[in-house]
Parts: C-alpha cells; sequence; structure tokens
C-alpha cells in the first residue's frame, strides 16, 4: 500500500538538507510509528518479517525527496521549493489507508543530521493507487536499487541491475520477502525472472549513519527498467522495494509506460 506525502516546508525551518538524508528519513518514520503504536513500530524495528532462513525484513519502502527547486552546495541540498512530495509503501496488512493517514496527518518531521536540520509540516497524505500487475512491466527508481553479492569470506559486492546475477539476485530477494510476508514457501520451484535495462544505470553512492562510528557506505543505482516476474512477486517488488536494504530507503519503484522499442543503454 503505497502513500505519497505532501509537505511543506516549516517557516521556522533553515533551507539545507544532508545530501546524504535517506537514512534519516527512516528514523523519520519509526518515530511517527513509535508515536502512535509503540508495540508495532518496536516489532517492526526489532523483527520484521523472518523468511525460512531467520533473515529478517521490514517489508517497507521510501522514496528520495522529490523537491521541484533546489541548488547543491557541497555537501548539502538548499530547498528552493515550499512544498516537498515523499511517497512511502508498506507491504505489512497492519497498514490500511486508515491507519498510515492517521499516523502522518497533520505530523511536524524533522530531516537531517548535525550538520543541517529541516523541518516540514504534513499538509496532505494520499493513497497511491496501485499499478495493475502483469507478468513484466517497466520501473523507474525512485530510490537506487542495491543489489548485493557476497562471497566465502562475507565481503560485500554491490552490482549493477543489468550485471549477469541481478536476475538471480532480485529473484531469490523477491521470493525470500514472499515467504517472510506469507510464511509459505513460493509455489513454482522455477521463477522465471528478467530483467533488461531501459535506461543507463547511475551509480550512487549513499552514505549510512554520517559522523558516527557505525558510518558505512552503499552504491545503488537509479535506471529505468523492465522486470519479468509472476504478478504476485511484481506486486512485492512494486509495495516493499527490489533488491536490498529497502527499509533505509533502496529500491522503491513507481510503474512506467512499457517501452516497444529498447531505449537507452
Amino acid at each position: 500500500m503505497r502513500f505519497k506525502l505532501t509537505l511543506r516546508v516549516a517557516r521556522s525551518s533553515g533551507r539545507l538538507l544532508p545530501l546524504n538524508y535517506q537514512y534519516e528519513q527512516s528514523a523519520v518514520i519509526y518515530r511517527v510509528l513509535a508515536n502512535a503504536n509503540r508495540a508495532f513500530s518496536a516489532w517492526l524495528h526489532n523483527n520484521g518479517f523472518e523468511d525460512e532462513s531467520g533473515k529478517r525484513f521490514r517489508l517497507f519502502t521510501y522514496s528520495r525527496f522529490y523537491v521541484p527547486q533546489y541548488l547543491i552546495k557541497g555537501r548539502f541540498m538548499e530547498v528552493l521549493s515550499e512544498y516537498v512530495e515523499w511517497y512511502i509503501s508498506f507491504l505489512p496488512e497492519n497498514s490500511t489507508a486508515e491507519f498510515i493517514q492517521g499516523l502522518f496527518h497533520d505530523q511536524s518531521l524533522e530531516v537531517g543530521n548535525r550538520e543541517a536540520v529541516m523541518r516540514f509540516e504534513v499538509q496532505q497524505v494520499s493513497l497511491v493507487p496501485p499499478p495493475d500487475y502483469t507478468g513484466t512491466m517497466a520501473f523507474e527508481t525512485l530510490s537506487p536499487i542495491c543489489l548485493a553479492n557476497r562471497d566465502d569470506a562475507r565481503r560485500i559486492t554491490y552490482v549493477a541491475p543489468d550485471h549477469s546475477s541481478a536476475p538471480s539476485l532480485i529473484q531469490m530477494n523477491l521470493i525470500s520477502k514472499y515467504h517472510a510476508f506469507t510464511r509459505e514457501i513460493y509455489p513454482q520451484e522455477d521463477v522465471a525472472i528478467a530483467v533488461r535495462l531501459l535506461s543507463k544505470a547511475k551509480p550512487v553512492l549513499i552514505t549510512i549513519k554520517t559522523g558516527t562510528p557505525q558510518e558505512s557506505k552503499v552504491r545503488g543505482f537509479l535506471c529505468r527498467l523492465a522486470l519479468t516476474a509472476p504478478p504476485d512477486l511484481m506486486k512485492i517488488a512494486y509495495e516493499c522495494g527490489l533488491g536490498v536494504k529497502n527499509s533505509i530507503g533502496f529500491g522503491m519503484v513507481k510503474a512506467v509506460e512499457y517501452p516497444i522499442n529498447n531505449v537507452g543503454g
């Protein structure tokens, strides 16, 4: 279930936002959940949904802010617009329209870090109708897709959506999310997953927990792509994100018109 939040820059707010604000957006979501339903927020944060291997998934994702007018000033974005749009999507059944709209209605949100913070006031929370899920769909990223290979030494390599391992990584991830959410093994043994880029994949390096001892960098990719998958897995991809690290703002996509011919490289 997906929602569009229309945010107005608060009168008391500054205008600078760190370029690496993605992780801080997740903290905003947890604070809003905690204020309304501490038990649900704590469970979502500490447990999430668990697949058969014990891996936990927090089945939500969100977009970057859509800022119509801005300037880049070093490590910061100066927000010139009065209004900003933000998309948040939840797969758990708890996330009924009334529940989420009630949580975020009239909220004041702070996003940023020690260097710069912006305050926003939620003006509107709108339910976004889902697309018709079909076997092949075209998507555009609203936040970077993160796909990660892990070797025997547990070293992580981030790969682009056109890498040869991308279809299998997406397949395993979607099936694990399906099991975590439904508590059922996916019925098809051989699931046909195909990925085709419709634009060049732009790499983005995101800093997580900036300025703390836990600071790390995660590589994701912005692009348009065509995905072939069963419709029930397509729904999971749309509602809780493609790839990994969805709950810290990776992998949100929107459905776009499927092109007849390949465009881009």
